[in-house]
């Protein structure tokens, strides 16, 4: 817990890049590689690594991910020795790994080395007594990232007109918590007063 915590989006990257960012390379691994350079599990060894949208890694990244769960240890792109790693992994999806493992799109023995602790996280809108607490974290966050609204200590001063945020408990969220945090984002850029109105 107090060492190094890395995030990977695993959805957004193409699998040669996705390669090099979670193993590294060494110089020469390929054309544009000039130097050396330590990859995710690595820097997160000791520490955590989190995937996130973990059912969209290719079949070659997933027997490679497989290999570090299993044997502990990697080897960089165009390295010849391995490396040593104890990374504790988490994982995370909106889609059902069990599904993509029966339709052959996604390793069955990558889904039961990773299916050690589930925790499954209803939607939004089976737990809207969490909305309160996600709204004022979301309006501290863009609030700093827009450097207005802010009291002494740092924390947003702005909050939803009440007939907004009834609006928010009855909606039924079906972009979940990203939803939610983008109509706050938007409430902060567009603010002009520290209550924010119905849109």
């Amino acid at each position: 817990a107090n060492h190094m915590f890395v995030a990977v989006n695993s959805g957004s990257l193409p699998p040669d890049l996705l390669e090099s960012t979670l193993f590294g390379h060494v110089r020469g691994a390929f054309t544009s590689a000039v130097h050396s350079k330590k990859g995710y599990f690595e820097v997160a060894d000791r520490g955590t690594i989190f995937f996130d949208e973990i059912g969209t890694i290719g079949p070659e990244t997933q027997i490679k991910l497989l290999r570090v769960i299993q044997e502990k240890e990697f080897t960089p792109l165009g390295a010849t020795d391995p490396i040593k790693v104890d990374v504790r992994i988490l994982a995370a999806t909106n889609a059902d790994l069990f599904q993509l493992v029966k339709d052959g799109k996604f390793r069955e023995d990558l889904y039961y080395r990773l299916d050690v602790i589930k925790v499954a996280l209803p939607a939004l809108r089976d737990r809207k007594e969490d909305i309160p607490s996600l709204v004022d974290h979301f309006f501290t966050l863009y609030c700093r990232e827009n450097d207005k609204f802010l009291d002494s200590d740092g924390r947003s001063l702005l909050r939803f007109h009440p007939d907004a945020m009834q609006i928010l408990m009855e909606h039924s969220w079906p972009g979940n918590v990203r939803e939610l945090e983008n109509v706050v984002e938007r409430a902060v850029v567009l603010a002009v007063d520290p209550v924010a109105p119905v849109e």
